[in-house]
Parts: C-alpha cells; sequence; structure tokens
C-alpha cells in the first residue's frame, strides 16, 4: 500500500506450541488500525516483533518505508510504544519521569510534554505509584506522543480502566491524527474501543489475519445467522465459520456472499466486530 506507515509482509514466528503465520497488513499514514484478537491470538508478538525486540523467523516489515531492523534507530525516533502496564520507577514524580526520558530522543520537546501533563490533569509532583491506571496510562502517552512521534503502537492500552477514562483516552488518540500526518497501531481485545475510532481492522486468530481491511467493510461483509436443528443443510454448514451446535438449533458467521444459501427460515442478522472475534475464535483452521 502506497503511503503506508506500517507495511508486513509474509512475518512468521514460531514457537513450541504457537506460530505466527505469514501475517500481512499495511496501515495507512493519517490513520488509526485496530489490531484485535483474543488473547494468546499473535498481538504482542506482531507487536514485538515490529519493535525487533525479538528475532523473526520470516517475513519483512518495513516502517514508514525503512526496513526495521537495518534502520532501526532511526524508525525509532519516530515511533511510540504504549503497553498496558507502565515501565516508569513507582517512585518517580511526574517531572521526573520527563528529565529520565527526554535524553533518549532527538526531538523531545518539553513545551510539549508540559501541555500534555497540564491537558491529562496530571499532579507535576504526583508519583506514578499514586497515579490510577487510566491517569498512568495518560502519563504513558503524554511522554508517547512529546517526540514528535509520526506513529503510535499502542497494546492494550483501556484494558482495565474505567469508562470514563477510556473514552477520555480515545478522545486523545483521535485528536493525534487529526492533521493527518500521523497513524496508530491499536492493539485490543475491546471491540467497542474500535468501533468507535478505528478507520481500519485487522483480526487475528491463533496467529493467522483472519481479515485486514476497513472497519466498514468489515461490518457490511459478515452476518450472524440461526436456525433450527433440521435447517442446518451440508451447503449451509460448509459456509459458516465458527458452526456451534445445541439441542434445538445453530448458530454461526457466515459471509455476506454466501447469503444466498440461507433460507427464509433462517435468522441473519449484521454481525458486530465483537461477534466475528467470537466465531473466528471458534475456528479450528487457518486463514492463509
Amino acid at each position: 500500500m502506497n503511503n503506508a506507515a506500517l507495511e508486513i509482509n509474509g512475518l512468521r514466528k514460531n514457537y513450541p506450541d504457537f506460530s505466527l503465520r505469514n501475517v500481512s497488513f499495511s496501515l495507512p499514514m493519517g490513520s488509526i488500525m485496530g489490531f484485535a484478537g483474543q488473547n494468546g491470538a499473535g498481538k504482542t508478538t506482531t507487536i514485538r516483533l515490529i519493535l525487533n525486540m525479538m528475532a523473526r523467523d520470516g517475513g519483512s516489515i518495513k516502517v514508514f518505508g525503512l526496513d526495521n531492523i537495518a534502520d532501526e534507530q532511526k524508525i525509532k525516533q519516530d515511533i511510540a510504544v504504549v503497553f498496558d502496564d507502565t515501565y516508569f520507577v513507582e517512585n518517580w514524580k511526574v517531572i521526573e519521569v520527563e528529565k529520565a526520558l527526554k535524553g533518549f530522543y532527538i526531538n523531545w520537546n518539553s513545551t510539549l510534554f508540559n501541555q500534555y501533563v497540564k491537558n491529562f490533569h496530571l499532579s507535576a509532583n504526583k508519583r506514578v505509584k499514586e497515579l490510577s491506571r487510566g491517569m498512568r496510562m495518560k502519563l504513558m502517552l503524554a511522554v508517547a506522543m512529546s517526540h514528535e512521534a509520526k506513529m503510535l503502537i499502542l497494546d492494550e492500552p483501556t484494558s482495565g480502566i474505567d469508562p470514563v477514562a477510556r473514552e477520555e483516552l480515545l478522545e486523545i488518540l483521535l485528536n493525534y491524527v487529526s492533521d493527518g500526518q500521523r497513524s496508530i497501531l491499536f492493539s485490543t481485545h475491546i471491540t467497542s474501543d474500535l468501533e468507535k475510532i478505528a478507520d481500519y481492522i485487522t483480526l487475528i486468530s491463533r496467529g493467522n489475519i483472519f481479515y485486514s481491511g476497513t472497519k466498514e467493510d468489515l461490518l457490511e461483509s459478515f452476518y450472524l445467522v440461526k436456525g433450527g436443528t433440521n435447517d442446518l443443510v451440508k451447503p449451509m454448514r460448509e459456509k459458516i465459520i465458527g458452526l456451534t451446535t445445541n439441542r434445538t438449533g445453530f448458530a454461526g458467521l457466515i459471509p455476506e456472499s454466501e447469503l444466498k444459501h440461507a433460507g427464509k427460515e433462517l435468522v441473519t442478522e449484521k454481525a458486530s466486530i465483537d461477534d466475528i472475534l467470537v466465531y473466528i475464535s471458534k475456528e479450528e483452521g487457518t486463514y492463509e
């Protein structure tokens, strides 16, 4: 994809009990991509490979058109990462966080950091251990966005925080990409966040990419289908993703293109991102 902030092609990583298989997707510049999947699907492994925190077994990763290994130092000046927990010393005050980290970044902007601290209602003299989880996430975002990073990589940033703090964080992210020059890869299993702010969605299950494209196309492409036990004819059975059955009937996910196999006696409705994740997680196969 042209003008891509991030391009991943054929990425592979093998473990004894898990494999990342030929993962490929692109994040367009100026957009937010939700990277969604159940816990253990391969989201964090992919992020660690992007950051060159572990060796890959195959494939390529380009950030702003540069190789993530050969040009690692240059790339890391232009990206920022927020993991699901803080890495700051618990006894540091907010003001001391800046002192400890600003020397690592060529483009660190103290004025910008202090503005974020003010806007996020963070007390400069509070210690990290005194901050709520939501406030810790805001502090990590303040650090991430104070060295003119062109891309944010977020790994479960809203997990475990209250709804008010989540809404505030989502607003911060929307503002971050509003100039069209910055991008976000937002890894999460909380799909309601993605429905609010994502432009693109990449779904991963058991180390395989199931879908990567616009959020609108995803939500138009899959339906839930339900019916009685006698309604599950062979053509329908073969098309259903994540088929579940019980004594009274069946349920599953079906591509929009296959609705022609659904008889009038069946109940169909558009699937949410959450529905799609649930049913693809029931599949035993891959999506290569």
